[in-house]
């Protein structure tokens, strides 16, 4: 049988067995068995060797294990409840602004996906926190929607993220060093939820209805009083963020070794906000081993795909079509992002990581892109993963807390605009790769 029709096939029996409804890790691998055993000829321990000795590397990666390290800072962080301080303070500083109320949501939001980096607490914390008070101010119910959803994504972009710890763990490439995609990530993150803010501003001030502005009567406090308040609940995450990365990005410390100081920090911020109990220790440790499992099944079973996909000569046929085509390098791109969009509808944005990466790297060098420019723009792509029907995870997130009021047709409605926004953001680093390779030059050198 042929490279091409076996790599046809392939991916079409994946996509047919994804809505089957099984785990994504288990589908990967079953794939990848039965294909591996098409091409080799059903010779069962030459398909082991080749699982065994893909997978033995996987596991010795050390920069892999800052990913259960950063997953128990997020889980610390989650219950010792850092963020609450902040959204009160930012509530009462921006609540006579038009939409004030959701741009406290969106800064909030952004601070906290630089201490957290898993969507599911950023999206959950903000929509208990955030949703009631939206819908008590006469907020409307799918813009209201849209900016906790959206904002809440901004975690599996913002460093540290273990979305850009797989990345470096994949590619082993020193452009894309988990340090340099730390560094890329930062101005990207900021620009996006710029992006939010202009849009919630813009649209609230044009039809205050959307974002009406609290009531003067019920502003009690001073500007002082205010300050005092932003200052004192900032401070602790944005002390841990400087930690973090500031280790990272000086070179003091590894990826791994500043994921360990973030843990250290989050049970102090824990202690100091006098959460740090017993049970938050073994709750966070627990949920820290279960994410912890999932991600590493995952990167079992796309790491199964990836390799019987290439041994296959699955690569070399993705890339003779693209390349082959006489067309402008930035339509490839367009395709391979075009690509990654359409699977985030439907995968995991791990899954996708492992199966695409493998295949569209070497193209992206072959067409002379900034490797960090264009891992980059992946992950800049698949935020939007949680974001996009049927599969969005953010919407579901978000639909399991908020009150009964939010329907899923607000929640559909409300995340339009800001996946427009998203792709927006996208097409900017495009035009603009400064945005991505200016703060790694300047930290690492070009």
């Amino acid at each position: 049988m042929s490279s091409e029709l076996l790599t046809l096939l392939m991916f079409a029996t994946l996509i047919v067995c994804i809505p089957l409804g099984h785990p994504l890790a288990i589908t990967l691998a079953a794939v990848a068995t039965l294909f591996g055993l098409i091409d080799n000829g059903f010779n069962v321990p030459a398909l082991l060797d080749l699982f065994v000795n893909n997978n033995w590397g996987t596991f010795l990666n050390y920069t892999l294990v800052a990913i259960p390290l950063f997953i128990f800072m997020a889980q610390i962080l989650d219950r010792s409840k850092v963020s609450e301080g902040l959204f009160d303070a930012l509530y009462l500083s921006l609540g006579k602004v038009r939409g004030g109320l959701g741009l406290a949501v969106i800064v909030v939001s952004t601070v906290f996906a630089a201490t957290t980096g898993i969507i599911g607490a950023s999206v959950v914390a903000m929509g208990l926190m955030a949703g009631p008070a939206l819908l008590r101010r006469g907020y409307d119910r799918g813009l209201s929607a849209g900016i906790i959803c959206s904002s809440g994504t901004l975690g599996i972009l913002i460093p540290p993220s273990i979305m850009l710890v797989v990345y470096g763990g994949l590619t082993g490439l020193k452009e894309t060093s988990v340090g340099n995609l730390f560094a890329g990530a930062i101005l990207p993150g900021l620009v996006l939820s710029g992006l939010y803010i202009g849009y919630v501003a813009i649209r609230c001030g044009i039809n205050p209805r959307l974002g009406p502005p609290v009531p003067t009567e019920e502003d009690v406090h001073t500007a002082g009083q205010k300050a005092g308040m932003i200052l004192k609940s900032f401070l602790p995450p944005f002390g841990l963020i400087l930690l973090v990365m500031g280790t990272i990005l000086a070179g003091v410390a590894t990826p791994t070794e500043a994921a360990a100081l973030g843990g250290v920090g989050a049970l102090v911020l824990a202690a100091l906000n006098r959460k740090l109990t017993w049970e938050v220790v073994v709750q966070s440790s627990l949920s820290t081993l279960r994410t912890t499992a999932m991600i590493m099944l995952l990167f079992v079973g796309g790491k199964l795909f990836s390799v019987v996909f290439l041994s296959m000569g699955g690569g070399d046929v993705v890339a003779d079509l693209l390349l082959g085509m006489d067309v402008s390098p930035y339509v490839v791109l367009a395709i391979m992002m075009s690509v990654v969009f359409f699977l985030g509808m439907f995968i995991d944005w791990a899954a996708i990581l492992l199966v695409t990466v493998p295949i569209f790297t070497p193209i992206a060098l072959d067409l002379d892109f900034n490797p960090l420019w264009f891992a980059m723009l992946v992950c800049v792509n698949l935020q939007t993963s949680f974001l996009t029907p049927p599969f969005g995870y953010a919407l579901f997130y978000f639909k399991g807390v908020a009150p009964v009021e939010y329907t899923m047709g607000d929640i559909y409605k409300g995340i339009v605009p800001f996946v427009m926004i998203q792709l927006l953001g996208l097409i900017l680093m495009i035009v603009f790769p400064g945005l991505i390779t200016w703060l790694p030059e300047l930290f690492f050198g070009g």
